[in-house]
């Protein structure tokens, strides 16, 4: 077995990119509101892609384009060393920002910070691409923009399937974070997302007369218990460590308050902290749900839609991130950050390959503090200089680990 060579052997206080990066960022922010004015929803990225294709293009690279949007750039010569990945869909959502560049399309808005992911990794292509041309890299570095994020289970696996991690030993992605300052990342070894599913469920009953519940199924009382049990009985089938959590999003039935309906809906999310837990809890909730609609004499028809395991940063990768964000942003710049509630589709990436996912600072210091998938979500656009500072000397640094692992 060869030894690999432990990460903190690495030049950890020399920045490898910041004095590259200014030129680009008049040009980044320009394209960044450009995005944000125009965002697109999952898998319908077409003008968001051909953007990113151009400026690439204009760079003398040759992006690859993915099926149905989306695409992937190589920069350097030689085997890959490693892939970054950003995200580039947009959310159903009215934007509230006030913004001058706000969202020209009705209803879809960036209020995830993909617009800042994208436009990070526009700018790492083309810092790495002008440090190449000058001083050509040891290894070749992937830029993944990927589509489909917010649509479960993700377009993580569109990528996949279509060759993007092919030959990659490494990946990395940045997460806007609006509870970090702009300045800071933040950081975890291990789960740093929650695995997330999608459950539906149909409940039908004869219907009837509130004043005679005996004679019918009561379904509205049915589907309370569905929806109070469920998550508790489940919770409890469970570690309690793996943190197990089911929130319903979504309860509709009846249309008069003298009449017992005999259909009805109830929608929302199974969230978990641990992937083996989250496997078992699918398992589980097939029969979770029989068991507490029985007594109730309603019929329940189950629709779990698997989404995304939690997204795992593995030691090696962190801790060359971590030193990347030191050495460009300054020493107090590495935060760590709490595990998210939140799905991520970057955990599918992970279970090909071991890799990172930090979280951006994008909070004005002393500022408000967002919170994600808000119509009010704005985000210091500095954070924009500082995720291509971080990415891009990550890149660097992992070509550098790779060259002595050969």
């Amino acid at each position: 077995m060869v030894n690999s060579p432990r990460t903190s052997e690495l030049d950890t206080q020399q920045p490898l990119v910041t004095p590259f990066v200014g030129a680009f960022l008049p040009e980044l922010i320009e394209f960044r509101r450009t995005i944000h004015r125009y965002p697109e929803l999952s898998f319908r990225e077409h003008r968001t892609t051909d953007r990113i294709v151009e400026r690439l293009e204009a760079a003398g690279l040759h992006p690859v384009r993915l099926t149905p949007t989306g695409c992937y750039v190589d920069i350097g010569q030689g085997p890959i060393a490693v892939a970054l990945r950003a995200d580039i869909d947009a959310l159903p959502i009215q934007e509230e920002t006030g913004l001058e560049f706000a969202s020209a399309n009705e209803g879809v808005m960036h209020a995830c910070g993909h617009d800042i992911h994208q436009t990070v990794m526009l700018g790492v292509a083309l810092t790495l691409a002008d440090l190449n041309a000058s001083t050509p890299l040891a290894g070749t570095v992937r830029v993944i923009f990927q589509p489909g994020e917010e649509k479960l289970p993700g377009g993580a696996l569109a990528c996949i399937e279509q060759g993007a991690l092919k030959g990659v030993p490494r990946a990395f992605a940045l997460h806007c974070e609006p509870k970090v300052d702009v300045g800071q990342v933040g950081t975890r070894i291990g789960p740093i997302t929650s695995a997330t599913d999608t459950i539906k469920l149909q409940v039908q009953g004869r219907g009837g007369h509130t004043s005679r519940p005996h004679l019918t199924e009561d379904l509205i009382f049915a589907m309370s218990q569905i929806a109070i049990n469920v998550p508790a009985v489940l919770s409890r089938s469970i570690d309690a460590r793996a943190g197990v959590l089911v929130v319903w999003g979504q309860i509709e039935a009846g249309v008069a308050p003298n009449a017992i309906p005999g259909a009805g809906y109830l929608a929302g999310t199974m969230r978990c902290l641990d992937a083996e837990a989250w496997y078992r809890a699918g398992e589980r909730l097939d029969k979770v749900v029989e068991q507490v609609a029985a007594p109730y004499g309603v019929e329940v028809e189950l629709e779990h839609v698997p989404g995304v395991p939690p997204v795992v940063n593995t030691e090696t990768e962190t801790t060359l991130l971590e030193n990347a964000a030191r050495a460009e942003l300054g020493e107090e710049s590495v935060v760590l950050v709490e595990q998210s509630m939140g799905g991520e589709d970057f955990a599918w990436m992970l279970q090909e390959v071991p890799g990172s996912m930090m979280r951006l600072g994008t909070r004005v210091p002393g500022g408000i503090t967002y919170d994600l998938h808000r119509p009010d979500y704005i985000a210091d656009e500095r954070a924009i200089e500082c995720g291509v500072r971080v990415m891009a000397a990550t890149a660097l640094r992992s070509i550098q680990f790779e060259t002595r692992l050969r």
